[in-house]
C-alpha cells in the first residue's frame, strides 16, 4: 500500500506540463489535463480575494488575484471551480501588466470540478505572475462551499447570514483555488457588507472602507500560509463576548442576538484551552485572535477553519438552564477538538486525505488529553473506552478499512472523515502514547509540529519525530535527533526488546481490521496467539482463512496477574507466542485497561475464571478491565466465539458494581438485545427480557434521584438509566416523570426541570395527545438548542406512527425542523419499534433529495444509510436493503457505508439465529 501510494504521488509529482508554445491562438480547444489531482507545475502563493455577497438575492459576485509561481514552462493554468460564473480571467505579469490584452478563454471540466486558463503566451518557468479571475454564484441551498443560513427572532422575524464550510473539498464553490492541502498560500480577504451587518475571516480587520452606495468594505490582515480548506468567511448581526487569554490571544464567542446569553461557558473553556494548548505543543498560537462562532445551519459538528472555528449551536452554546451534564462535556471536547486542530492540522497539515487521520485522529485524542488537563471534573476519561468500543465496532467488518487509505473523488474523500480517522485513530494514538510514556509521546508531537510548520506532512513523517529520527543534513548540523541509521540500532527497548517504531505503526495504519488474542495457560506459561477478529464470519465459515490471511500486528501488549500490581509488558510481534508469569498465578487479566486497540479471548476455563474473580471480588481489577471484560464477552457471542449464557453470567456480578462506566456497559448490551427483540413481534421474549431488566437493576432504579444533583458520573448514570426504566414501562418511572411533566405543563413550559432527566420526562408526557402537541408548540418557540434536542428525541418516541410521519416530513420541508436535524430525526424514528420500517421507507422514498442536500459521501448520509438498517435482524429485511442497493448501484457503488450497512444487518441476522433461542433458555433459568 505504501510504495502504491508513493508512486501515485510521484506521478502527480512528475506529470507532463500540457506542451507549451510561443504564442498560441485560442483555435478549438480541449481541456488539457485528465487527472482528477491538479498538475505540480503551478504553484500558489498568494490569494487577494475580494467578495461581495448579497443577502437579500441571495448570490455573491467576486474576484481573485492569484499569485503563482511556475515550475514549467506551459500555456495552461489548471485550477478548482465547482458551479461558478466565471466572466472573465486574464493572466498578468510580476508588475501587474497585462500578458494579453484579450480576456482569455476558460475551459471546464465540471466531473473533475475543474477550470482551464489558456494564456496565449507562454508561462516561463521560474518565474511568478497573477492569474486574475471575476465570478459569481448563488448562496448554497445546503452546507458548503459559501451558503445561507437563517434564524428566527423571539419577534417572528426570519433573519439571513452568509457562511462557509470548505472541508474537504468546497473551497472551490465559493472562489477558483487549487483546492488540495498541500497548495498552501497566503490570503488577502475584502469583504462587502451593508452596515447593519458585520463581516469575519481568519484574521482580524486591519480597516473599514466606506463606499460611495453605502456599504462598507473590511480588509483583514494577511493570513499565514494555509490549505484552501481552512479559509473561512462569515457575514451576520451576531452578537459577541470577549476575552484574552496570557499570551494575549483575543478571543470571540459569536451567536445569533438573542442567544448570546448562552456563550459565557464557550468562552470560559475557549481560553483554558488555548493557554493550554500553547503550553502542551509549546508553540505559540501564531493568530491575533481566534473566534468560535454558532451557525443556526451546519451539517458537521464543527469545523476548525484557522482564527475562525465554525460550530453547530448544540457544539457551541451552552444554557444553564436546558443543557444537561452530558451537554456540558459535549460542548468541552468540541472546542477542545477544534482548537488542538489549530496545530494539528492547520499548522501542520496531512499532504493528501489519504492521511487525514494525521488531522481528525489526533484532534478527537486531543479531546481527552485537553478535557481531562483543564475540567478533570468531567471525568472525560470514563468515555474514551467508548471512543474505543465504537472503532472496534467498524473495524471488525470486512467492509472496514485501513486508517490511511486511498481517496481520490470529493466522495472518497467526505468518507474518510469516519469512525476509522477520528476513533481508531484516537485509539491507536493512546496505545502509542501509553506504550512510549508520556513524556516521549508529547516531545516527538512538539518536534512533529515544530519541523513540518507551515507545511504537509505524512504518516513517515510522525513515526520519525517520535522516533527521534531525521535526516543525514540534520543530524551533520547538530539538531536533536537521530540520523536513521543510528535510530534503528536505537529504536524503542520495550519490555527488554528492540523495537523498530515505523515498522509497528505500519501494521496498525497500512491494514485494516483489529487483532484478537486468544489467551491459554500452560503451566508457568501464557500461551498467545493472533487473528484477526470479524464479527460476520464465524471460524466455521470457509472464506475465514481466506479473511485472515497475510494480517500480522506488531502488538505491545500488557498484563496483569493477581500476584501483584504490576503490569506486565511484552511485544507480540508473531502469530504464536508465549510469556513466563511464574508459578503459582491465580487470574491473568490482558490488555491493562484496554490501552491496547485489540481485543482478548481467554481459552478453556479463562472466562469462567474471571466472572468469578468479578463475582468474588470485582475491585480486584480497575473500572476500565472491568468495563473491557463485559465489552469483549459480548463482541465474542457475536463474533462466534463465546456462548451468550456466559457473558450473561460475567455480568451478574453488576449487582454488586458500583462505577457508572461498568454498570452503563453491561446494561446497554441488555438494553441492545431488548430493543432487536421488540422490533421482531416476539412479546413473550419482549416481556421477559424487560421483567429480567427492571429486577436485575431495581436497587440501581431506585437509587436514582430526579435531580440534578450528583458527580458528573453519577448524573450521567441517572439519565441512562431512568431513561431505560420509563422505555420498559417501569410503573414507579412512569408515575413520576408523568407528575413532572404534568408540573411542567400546568407552569406554561416555565418550571426548569432537572437537564439530567428532562428528556426522559418530555419522553413520557408525549404519550399522549395533549403532551405531544404542548411539546411540539415548545420546540417551534424554543430559543435553546439543548432544549430541542431533547423534545424532538421525545417527540420522536411516539407511538402514533402518524405523527412519526408527519415529523419526518417537517424534516425534509427544513423550516419548523431544520434540514440539519434530518438525519439524527431518522434515526430517533428508526430506533422506534413502530418507526423502523417507516424511517427506512422514508429514506428510500426520498433519497435523491437527500443526497442533493447532505452530498454522497457525507456523515449524514452515511448515519442515515447505517443507523436505519441497523435496527433490521430478519433475512427478508436483508434482501430489502441489498434490492434497494442494487437499485441506487452508481452512487452506492462509490459508498463504502452501503457496505457497511450490509454487513452490519448480516451480523444481527446471524446473531439473532444464534442467539435468541440461547437467550429465552437462559430467562427461564433466570426467571425460575
Amino acid at each position: 500500500m505504501m510504495s502504491l501510494l508513493f508512486n501515485i504521488l510521484m506521478c502527480h509529482h512528475t506529470s507532463s506540463t500540457p506542451q507549451p508554445t510561443e504564442e498560441q491562438a485560442p483555435g478549438s480547444l480541449s481541456f488539457p489535463w485528465s487527472r482528477l489531482r491538479l498538475p505540480r507545475y503551478i504553484i500558489p502563493l498568494h490569494y487577494h480575494l475580494h467578495l461581495h455577497p448579497n443577502l437579500t438575492t441571495l448570490s455573491f459576485s467576486g474576484s481573485v488575484r492569484i499569485q503563482i509561481h511556475v515550475e514549467n514552462n506551459t500555456n495552461w493554468v489548471v485550477l478548482h471551480s465547482k458551479g461558478l460564473q466565471i466572466s472573465k480571467a486574464t493572466v498578468l505579469d510580476e508588475n501587474l501588466a497585462h500578458l494579453s490584452d484579450q480576456v482569455l478563454p476558460v475551459l471546464h471540466n465540471p466531473s473533475h470540478e475543474q477550470a482551464a486558463i489558456f494564456s496565449p503566451r507562454v508561462l516561463s518557468r521560474g518565474h511568478k505572475y497573477f492569474l486574475y479571475i471575476e465570478f459569481g454564484a448563488e448562496l448554497g441551498d445546503g452546507f458548503y462551499g459559501f451558503y445561507k443560513s437563517t434564524y428566527r427572532m423571539s419577534t417572528g422575524e426570519t433573519r439571513t447570514l452568509a457562511s462557509t464550510h470548505f472541508e474537504p473539498t468546497s473551497a472551490r464553490m465559493a472562489f477558483p483555488c487549487f483546492d488540495e492541502p498541500s497548495f498552501k498560500a497566503n490570503y488577502s480577504v475584502r469583504i462587502r457588507r451593508s452596515p447593519e451587518h458585520i463581516s469575519l475571516s481568519n484574521m482580524p480587520i486591519e480597516k473599514t472602507v466606506e463606499l460611495n452606495d453605502g456599504l462598507l468594505e473590511d480588509h483583514f490582515a494577511v493570513s499565514v500560509r494555509m490549505s484552501t480548506y481552512l479559509v473561512a468567511f462569515i457575514i451576520c448581526d451576531f452578537k459577541s463576548v470577549s476575552a484574552t487569554t496570557s499570551s494575549g490571544i483575543k478571543v470571540s464567542i459569536y451567536a445569533a442576538p438573542e442567544k448570546w446569553q448562552q456563550t459565557h461557558y464557550a468562552l470560559e473553556v475557549a481560553v483554558k484551552m488555548m493557554d493550554f494548548f500553547e503550553k502542551y505543543f509549546n508553540i505559540l498560537y501564531p493568530l491575533p485572535k481566534q473566534d468560535l462562532i454558532a451557525i443556526p445551519d451546519f451539517q458537521s459538528g464543527a469545523m476548525e477553519n484557522w482564527g475562525l472555528t465554525t460550530y453547530r449551536e448544540t457544539s457551541l452554546l451552552f444554557d444553564p438552564l436546558t443543557s444537561s451534564v452530558s451537554d456540558k462535556l459535549y460542548v468541552t471536547m468540541v472546542i477542545g477538538h477544534e482548537l488542538a486542530h489549530q496545530w494539528f492540522g492547520n499548522l501542520v497539515t496531512m499532504e493528501w486525505w489519504n492521511d487525514i487521520w494525521l488531522n481528525e485522529g489526533f484532534a478527537r485524542y486531543m479531546e481527552y488529553i485537553s478535557v481531562e488537563a483543564t475540567y478533570p471534573e468531567l471525568r472525560v476519561e470514563e468515555y474514551l473506552l467508548t471512543t474505543c468500543f465504537a472503532a472496534v465496532g467498524r473495524d471488525s467488518y470486512d467492509s472496514s478499512r485501513p486508517i490511511s487509505s486511498s481517496a481520490e473523488s470529493p466522495t472518497q474523500i467526505k468518507e474518510m472523515f469516519d469512525t476509522v480517522s477520528y476513533n481508531k485513530g484516537a485509539c491507536v494514538l493512546h496505545m502509542l502514547r501509553y506504550f512510549l510514556t508520556d513524556d516521549v509521546f508529547q516531545s516527538g508531537i512538539v518536534r512533529y509540529l515544530r519541523k513540518y510548520s507551515y507545511s504537509n506532512a505524512h504518516n513517515q513523517d510522525l513515526w520519525d519525530s517520535l522516533a527521534n529520527t531525521c535526516s543525514e543534513e540534520e543530524f551533520m548540523s547538530g539538531k536533536y535527533c537521530y540520523s536513521s541509521s543510528q535510530a534503528s540500532k536505537n529504536a524503542y527497548l520495550f519490555a527488554g526488546e528492540h523495537l523498530d517504531l515505523t515498522a509497528m505503526m505500519n501494521t496498525w495504519t497500512l491494514q485494516k481490521g483489529i487483532p484478537l488474542i486468544i489467551v491459554s495457560r500452560n503451566g508457568s506459561r501464557l500461551l498467545l496467539r493472533q487473528q484477526r477478529f470479524l464479527r460476520t464470519v464465524l471460524p466455521s465459515d470457509p472464506r475465514w482463512s481466506t479473511l485472515q490471511q497475510g494480517y500480522l500486528w506488531h502488538i505491545p501488549l500488557t498484563y496483569k496477574t493477581n500476584m501483584s500490581t504490576t503490569i506486565h509488558r511484552h511485544m507480540m510481534t508473531t502469530h504464536t507466542d508465549s510469556v513466563d508469569i511464574g508459578e503459582g498465578v491465580g487470574w491473568v487479566k490482558v490488555n491493562t485497561d484496554m490501552t491496547g486497540y485489540y481485543m482478548v479471548h481467554y481459552e478453556g476455563s479463562g472466562w469462567d475464571e474471571m466472572t468469578k474473580l468479578l463475582r468474588e471480588d470485582h475491585t480486584a481489577l480497575s473500572y476500565k478491565d472491568r468495563t473491557h471484560l463485559i465489552h469483549n464477552a459480548f463482541q465474542l457471542v457475536t463474533g462466534g466465539q463465546l456462548l451468550l449464557n456466559k457473558a450473561l453470567d460475567l455480568i451478574d456480578y453488576l449487582r454488586s458494581e458500583t462505577h457508572t462506566v461498568p454498570l452503563l456497559e453491561g446494561l446497554g448490551y441488555l438494553e441492545a438485545f431488548y430493543r432487536l427483540v421488540e422490533k421482531r413481534n416476539a412479546p413473550d421474549l419482549t416481556h421477559k427480557l424487560k421483567t429480567y431488566i427492571l429486577r436485575f437493576f431495581r436497587d440501581v432504579i431506585d437509587q436514582q434521584m430526579w435531580s440534578d444533583r450528583g458527580s458528573v458520573s453519577e448524573r450521567r448514570l441517572r439519565s441512562e438509566v431512568l431513561s431505560l426504566a420509563c422505555h420498559l414501562d417501569d410503573p414507579p418511572c412512569l408515575e413520576r416523570a408523568s407528575q413532572t411533566f404534568r408540573d411542567w405543563l400546568l407552569s406554561n413550559g416555565t418550571l426548569n426541570l432537572p437537564t439530567d432527566v428532562a428528556e426522559t420526562v418530555y419522553s413520557v408526557g408525549a404519550r399522549d395527545e395533549h403532551g405531544w402537541a404542548s411539546l411540539f408548540h415548545t420546540y417551534t418557540i424554543s430559543l435553546s438548542e439543548a432544549q430541542k434536542e431533547k423534545i424532538l428525541s421525545a417527540l420522536a418516541s411516539s407511538r402514533d406512527t402518524s405523527k412519526l410521519h408527519r415529523l419526518l416530513e417537517l424534516g425534509l420541508e427544513g423550516k419548523v425542523i431544520r434540514f440539519q436535524d434530518l438525519s439524527s430525526l431518522v434515526l430517533l424514528v428508526a430506533s422506534n419499534p413502530q418507526g423502523h420500517h417507516l424511517a427506512w421507507n422514508f429514506v428510500k422514498k426520498n433519497w435523491s433529495t437527500l443526497i442533493h442536500k447532505f452530498l454522497l459521501g457525507s456523515s449524514c448520509i452515511r448515519n442515515i444509510i447505517i443507523g436505519t438498517t441497523g435496527h433490521f435482524s430478519s433475512p427478508e429485511e436483508l434482501t430489502d436493503v441489498q434490492l434497494f442497493f442494487e437499485s441506487i448501484k452508481e452512487q452506492a457503488s462509490q459508498l463504502r457505508a452501503t457496505q457497511v450497512a450490509l454487513d452490519n444487518v448480516q451480523k444481527n441476522v446471524l446473531w439473532v439465529q444464534r442467539n435468541l433461542g440461547t437467550l429465552r433458555n437462559w430467562l427461564d433459568e433466570q426467571m425460575k
